[in-house]
């Protein structure tokens, strides 16, 4: 099971093992139905705590709005965030150190950097709780065209507006390093780029040797394997 979309070419962008462990990248998350869970807002302890980090997230309400979790939810959210990052942020070498954990079995080192960019929404190279909670939200529970651009923006390494073949066979090889050499059934070395040159046949309708957002997006909404992928996580958390 894989995601976002299994049969967008069998490319692994984000397994559901992965999903789950981005949900709770921070293994001190606990699940939103526990008690006691943290509020940004309404506490008096929330707010000592949070005049000791170097970034205070936005407030409560205003995340509601931004994303498609409930308060609980981001409570949990927060609390796992805050238990990982004191600070508030997470640079890109604390994420990559714990995103490898999830796959000791392989290099997860360049997908992470890939993923931490997706996530990195103004690009100043750190994640706030707010850039992970409402690109977690688009994940996990965006529209079907929220979904795919998200997915778009993380295979656009330079963001450009357009994916090209190097940049997919970048993104390609990222994940064959993450999920090792041992995975069963064994792939080919030229695995890879055999998944590249078949995403190119599907998606660069006009054959310019690039794939534009229009054509990503109304591609994949026209094979009804995707469509029905991006349905599998919506109540993950």
């Amino acid at each position: 099971m894989l995601y976002p979309f299994p049969s967008l070419l069998s490319c692994p962008v984000l397994s559901e093992t992965q999903l789950i462990s981005v949900t709770h990248l921070f293994p001190g998350a606990p699940l939103p139905s526990l008690p006691h869970a943290l509020s940004l807002t309404d506490s008096t302890d929330s707010d000592l705590e949070l005049a000791m980090v170097r970034h205070q997230p936005e407030g409560l309400e205003q995340l509601q709005a931004q994303t498609k979790f409930t308060r609980k939810e981001l409570q949990s959210l927060y609390r796992g965030f805050k238990n990982e990052c004191p600070s508030g942020l997470v640079d890109e070498e604390t994420f990559k150190l714990i995103y490898s954990q999830f796959f000791p079995q392989g290099d997860a080192t360049t997908y992470a950097h890939f993923l931490f960019n997706a996530f990195d929404m103004d690009r100043n190279g750190s994640i706030r709780f707010e850039d992970f909670v409402i690109g977690l939200s688009v994940l996990l529970r965006g529209s079907v065209t929220e979904k795919l651009r998200w997915a778009f923006n993380l295979y656009d390494i330079n963001k450009d507006g357009y994916i090209t073949k190097e940049e997919m066979l970048a993104i390609m090889k990222s994940i064959y390093d993450m999920m090792g050499r041992y995975t069963f059934p064994s792939v080919k070395d030229d695995a890879a780029l055999e998944h590249v040159e078949k995403f190119f046949q599907k998606m660069d309708r006009n054959r310019d040797g690039v794939v534009t957002i229009d054509e990503f997006i109304e591609t994949c909404q026209t094979d009804e394997n995707i469509m029905s992928s991006m349905q599998l996580f919506e109540n993950v958390i």
